[in-house]
């Protein structure tokens, strides 16, 4: 694929060394970037194919450089389809960490609690989710040298990671909850009907991303580990209403712990 073969070409010619894991770091947790040593950063502009990210709280660049004694390469920042964005885009980094040899990929978001023993500022390890966003990162031509045509989904998010990261938690005495996220289009809020059927279909969190990078990784067999903060309590569940920035304070809140736990994932890997 000629986007991804440009972006890999550029990025070698500035990353200090071959990235051996990939993060993408979601809201509250674009600060791991600064523990990082030795970083060079590298603006989304930049890269050859790559679209602006418009998200609030949302850096839109590279980091790259050493994170718990591995080669890591970050996104302070990821892309949504709510902002315009066409699945294709979204896909893209992802088929770049492929590319650039990165061995595991480490997906992270705030998320919306749908599961009614989950409170605010709670972790969640992905063990599942389910595609609610109207549409797939896959559609169109299949490009065979990057993954088959219709690419199995049993196991999206790696049992060998979650284990990982069950016992990072362990060891620094957090509780990490385990369950299914729901990828919602956005960018408004669900409704508490919807809310309300979700539960039903057996999501226990919400959210507008990690979705199509899921599926792409899943693609070309990329090893995923999804990680939610719990920001808030989804529609209708705590009697007042949604808002973008309590989201973002949550987030800020807890997100030297988020950030604490994924570094010690990272350690571990």
């Amino acid at each position: 694929m000629r986007e991804v073969d440009q972006a890999v070409a550029f990025l070698r010619t500035r990353l200090p060394a071959a990235p051996e894991l990939a993060l993408v770091l979601g809201s509250g947790l674009g600060g791991l970037a600064d523990q990082m040593e030795d970083t060079v950063i590298i603006p989304y502009r930049e890269v050859p194919g790559f679209p602006l990210s418009t998200a609030p709280g949302h850096a839109g660049r590279f980091v790259a450089g050493r994170l718990g004694g591995k080669n890591v390469l970050c996104m302070q920042g990821r892309f949504h389809y709510y902002e315009g964005h066409d699945m294709a885009a979204i896909a893209l980094p992802v088929r770049v960490f492929k590319a650039l040899g990165c061995r595991a990929l480490v997906l992270t978001n705030a998320a919306g609690g749908v599961n009614w023993d989950f409170n605010v500022g709670d972790f969640m390890l992905i063990t599942d989710h389910i595609n609610f966003m109207g549409a797939n990162p896959l559609r169109g031509e299949n490009d065979d040298t990057i993954g088959p045509r219709f690419c199995d989904m049993t196991h999206v998010y790696d049992p060998g990671l979650q284990q990982v990261a069950l016992q990072a938690a362990a060891a620094q005495n957090l509780v990490l909850r385990k369950g299914v996220y729901l990828g919602y289009m956005g960018p408004s809020f669900e409704t508490p009907a919807e809310i309300r059927a979700f539960r039903t279909l057996g999501a226990d969190a919400v959210g507008m991303s990690t979705v199509p990078e899921a599926i792409a990784a899943s693609h070309c067999g990329l090893p995923v580990l999804g990680l939610s903060l719990i920001t808030n309590m989804a529609a209708g569940m705590a009697g007042k209403r949604l808002s973008g920035d309590e989201v973002i304070e949550i987030a800020n809140a807890r997100g030297v712990v988020f950030q604490q736990l994924v570094k010690g994932i990272v350690a571990a890997l």
